[in-house]
């Protein structure tokens, strides 16, 4: 597999679409409510010494993450959303926020793809999340 190839590989899923124009990617690895994240960020330079996150990728493994609705309920309490939010269907596995997409991939295997600042908007978001697939590591 050539490094560009690798590059679009995060924790097993490989991303076959990704916006044009994004600036440097960084791998970060941590848990939250007991849920395994391997995030990649892309961040641009705007001026001199500001820089904004481009996209985010995060691909969350855990036992909580079981269906859908489960998935439902650990992002509304991982983004502190409104208990009552319910998204925007996002295929069968899925939903979307006004910057964000989430989709469950299989029991305990979710992802997500963000714009935390509006750069890439929603068409970029969804083709980047419709181009998810599963390898096998």
């Amino acid at each position: 597999m050539e490094a560009e190839e690798r590059a679009a590989v995060i924790d097993g899923l490989a991303l076959t679409y990704l916006p044009d124009g994004l600036g440097s990617a960084s791998d970060f690895e941590f848990e939250w409510g007991g849920v395994a994240f391997m995030q990649r960020v892309w961040e641009a330079e705007v001026e001199p010494g500001v820089w904004r996150v481009d996209l985010q990728v995060q691909v969350m493994r855990g036992d909580r993450l079981a269906d859908r609705e489960a998935l439902r309920g650990f992002w509304v309490e991982y983004h502190e959303k409104d208990g009552d939010w319910s998204g925007e269907p996002f295929g069968d596995d899925g939903f979307a926020g006004p910057r964000e997409v989430a989709l469950l991939i299989e029991p305990g295997l979710a992802a997500e793809v963000r714009d935390p600042f509006e750069r890439r908007g929603m068409d970029e978001i969804e083709r980047t999340a419709r181009g998810l697939r599963l390898i096998e590591l």
